[in-house]
C-alpha cells in the first residue's frame, strides 16, 4: 500500500505551513530477504526441472523466467525497503544483460558464464577496498554484522573476496566440462551450499572481533551468483 510522507505544522513568524517528513521504511526481514536474493534462483530451478522438451528448450524457458523473477526481486525490495542494494543492482543487471543474450542466441554459455563474472567483480571490488582502506563490505552489510571491529570487517573482506575468486575458478571448470543439467545442480546443491557454510564458517572469527549475535547475522549474504 502508497504511503504518503508525513507532515509536520510549522511557522516562518507570519504565516503557517506544512513540511514534508520522509517515512523512512524498515529493512528487509530475515525471510523476506531470503526470498529477494535467493528467490529467483529458485524459479530458474523450478522452470528448468518443470519444462519439457529439448535442453535448449529447457534454457531459454529458465533463463526468461530467471530475469523476470529478478526484476520482481528488486520491484519488492525497493517497494519494501525503499532501496536496493548496490549488489543486487550489480547482479540483476548482469542477470539481464547474459540472460538476455543467452535468449537471442539460444546459447546457453552467456548465462553459465554470468556467476563467473559477478564472482569475479564482487572479488575485485572487495580487494580494491582492502587495498585502498576503504570498509566497502562494511557499507553494504554493517546491519547484518552489527558491532563488528574494523579489524573483524577487514578480515571478513579478506575471506570473501578469497572466496569469490575460488567460487568464480570452480564454475569456470564445472560449466566447460560438463553438461547443462550437472551445471544446474551444481548451482542448487554446490554453490549456495558452500556459499551458506562459508558465511557460517566465519561466525566464531567475527565473534572474536565484536560482533553481536542477532536474526539478521548470516541472513545478509552477497547475493549468489
Amino acid at each position: 500500500m502508497w504511503q504518503c510522507p508525513s507532515t509536520t505544522l510549522r511557522t516562518n513568524g507570519i504565516l503557517p505551513y506544512f513540511v514534508d517528513i520522509p517515512v523512512t521504511k524498515p529493512p528487509l526481514s530475515p525471510g523476506l530477504r531470503m526470498a529477494v536474493d535467493y528467490g529467483p534462483l529458485a524459479v530458474f530451478f523450478a522452470v528448468n526441472f518443470l519444462t519439457p522438451g529439448l535442453p535448449i528448450v529447457r534454457v531459454v524457458a529458465a533463463t526468461t523466467a530467471f530475469i523476470i523473477a529478478t526484476v520482481a526481486a528488486m520491484i519488492v525490495s525497493k517497494v519494501k525497503a525503499g532501496h536496493i542494494s548496490p549488489m543486487l543492482w550489480l547482479s540483476g543487471a548482469l542477470i539481464v544483460v547474459f540472460g538476455g543474450l543467452t535468449i537471442y542466441f539460444h546459447d546457453q554459455r552467456f548465462i553459465q558464464m554470468k556467476p563467473t563474472i559477478i564472482y569475479a567483480m564482487f572479488a575485485a571490488i572487495l580487494t580494491f577496498g582492502l587495498v585502498t582502506g576503504r570498509p566497502l563490505l562494511q557499507s553494504l552489510l554493517a546491519t547484518a554484522y552489527p558491532g563488528l571491529s574494523a579489524d573483524g570487517w577487514r578480515k571478513l573482506t579478506r575471506n570473501w573476496a578469497v572466496f569469490f575468486v575460488f567460487m568464480a575458478v570452480l564454475n569456470e571448470a564445472v560449466w566447460r566440462n560438463t553438461t547443462w543439467d550437472f551445471w544446474v545442480g551444481f548451482k542448487l546443491w554446490g554453490a549456495i551450499p558452500l556459499t551458506l557454510l562459508f558465511a557460517f564458517a566465519n561466525i566464531p572469527m567475527l565473534l572474536k572481533h565484536g560482533l553481536q549475535t542477532g536474526d539478521k547475522a548470516v541472513t545478509d549474504l552477497p547475493p549468489e551468483g
